[in-house]
């Protein structure tokens, strides 16, 4: 395919797809899309599933991918509307239900501690969906606590003593700050720029995917494209927050950017390489196939850094 023709097939995919074709690819705001969300293709269906108590699968954190916490991280990676009332009433229990004693939300285990990871996606969602600056507080006082002394963040620091961070944690809550930050929220904002700064780095040092010790790869699933990513990290997913980001090229972008080309179809598509198990509301898209996901974030990605 040539460039209008794959704008052409991603534009025959779900409105969500649309909506972002036509902002990150095309330049053109097209609101109306937007709006559509709501009513129609996979926004509305995941919509349909929410429970008259606010509430998607059993609870905010269960089953996963069902529960209401990965629900609404679908619902803000489609785009939905962020003015949506009842979307805005299910995060307004969570904060009211769900916070610990550390002030991040959903305690863990028998300590009752919080996980950095999850209020990383949290915020992510919190954030865009205009949650209120006050309630969102003790989230970022939680947050800040469990930077480590490398720059990232790592979900198990405050629960098994973990002392290196982590990548799944790290982009989790790079995309929380990033987007806080795009949000107008102002509290501890200079604290977390600089943890997005030294989280940024962390990232960059590993080349993305690689062991800043032995130059090996960290994990093959790294390399693997999945959507949506839940709370693991890959390539795509790192190179998208950096583009979302607004994040200047890096030299050390190239090896994952290289990784990236080379899975690129001859039909200048990219395939869904990977699912994650468990439960889901539905499947946007079938692994092994071409995925309008996989293309359009890897497509954004490389027109924000110049890249044929």
């Amino acid at each position: 395919m040539n460039n209008e023709k794959i704008i052409k097939w991603l534009l025959t995919g779900d409105v969500s797809i649309q909506y972002q074709v036509y902002r990150d690819l095309l330049s053109i705001d097209r609101n109306d899309l937007r709006n559509k969300i709501v009513f129609e293709g996979w926004g509305a269906k995941f919509l349909s599933k929410r429970r008259t108590d606010g509430h998607w699968g059993k609870k905010f954190y269960e089953p996963k991918w069902i529960s209401t916490h990965y629900t609404l991280l679908d619902l803000r990676n489609l785009c939905f509307p962020p003015d949506n009332s009842l979307v805005n009433e299910s995060i307004e229990i969570i904060l009211q239900n769900e916070k610990g004693k550390d002030g991040g939300v959903k305690p863990i285990g028998l300590e009752q501690k919080c996980d950095v990871c999850l209020n990383g996606m949290f915020l992510n969602y919190a954030s865009y969906f205009c949650a209120k600056e006050e309630k969102l507080k003790s989230v970022i006082d939680f947050i800040l606590s469990q930077l480590m002394a490398d720059g990232g963040f790592n979900c198990q620091s405050n629960r098994s003593g973990a002392v290196h961070s982590s990548l799944h944690s790290t982009i989790s809550l790079l995309e929380g700050i990033t987007e806080y930050e795009f949000n107008g929220y102002t509290y501890r904002l200079d604290e977390l720029k600089k943890a997005e700064r030294s989280s940024k780095e962390f990232i960059l040092l590993h080349q993305l995917y690689l062991s800043d010790k032995t130059g090996e790869i960290i994990h093959k699933d790294f390399l693997r494209l999945s959507y949506p990513s839940r709370w693991k990290y890959d390539i795509l997913r790192a190179l998208d927050y950096f583009q979302y980001s607004g994040s200047q090229w890096d030299d050390r972008m190239n090896p994952a950017i290289q990784v990236l080309l080379n899975k690129r179809n001859k039909e200048s598509t990219w395939n869904l390489q990977a699912k994650y198990p468990g439960q889901t509301h539905f499947d946007m898209e079938k692994v092994r196939k071409p995925s309008r996901w996989n293309t359009l974030r890897a497509l954004r990605v490389l027109r924000h850094f110049g890249i044929e």
